[in-house]
């Protein structure tokens, strides 16, 4: 009978850890907010996250306005084919290099392996924003967060 009882006691413990812990993941779940526009960062972190929510034309607003850039629906094709790829990806946002008109982002980019031991890769570029209208806008960021053939000069 007191093994019945300590027996009942560890599954009732066992029931209450797993419930708290669902409670709190879906708690957690889509806490990401904006920053505010007025620094790189806040720039960066917000583009990134504009971009998985599926909201681009907010994206699209911190694009620089510079010869090259993407129309809103070149813009807006290029992720919605590859949407899966943004959400399984984030950002660390790292050391900022800034001068009056430039800023040069270090930005992390991982990546969750589909693997059996849920690996991840990461790799390390740079994000430059410039300085228009007062406010920054992004001139290139790293891949997936933006394609290859944004603001490049087109040979002649």
């Amino acid at each position: 009978m007191k093994q019945d009882r300590f027996l009942l006691g560890i599954l009732a413990a066992i029931g209450l850890l797993v419930v708290v812990s669902l409670t709190i993941f879906f708690l957690r779940q889509g806490r990401e907010v904006y920053l505010p526009d007025d620094t790189p960062e806040g720039v960066v972190h917000n583009y990134v996250l504009a971009l998985q929510q599926g909201d681009y034309e907010r994206a699209y607003g911190y694009l620089a306005d510079k010869e090259g850039k993407p129309s809103y629906e070149q813009f807006r094709q290029a992720f919605l084919s590859s949407q899966s790829e943004i959400r399984g990806t984030g950002v660390q946002i790292g050391d900022v290099d800034l001068s009056d008109e430039t800023a040069y982002i270090e930005v992390t980019v991982i990546r969750a392996s589909s693997g059996p031991f849920f690996d991840e890769s990461r790799y390390t570029e740079a994000a430059i924003l410039v300085k228009q209208n007062g406010g920054w806008r992004i001139f290139q960021m790293p891949y997936p967060y933006w394609a290859w053939d944004w603001y490049q000069a087109v040979p002649e």
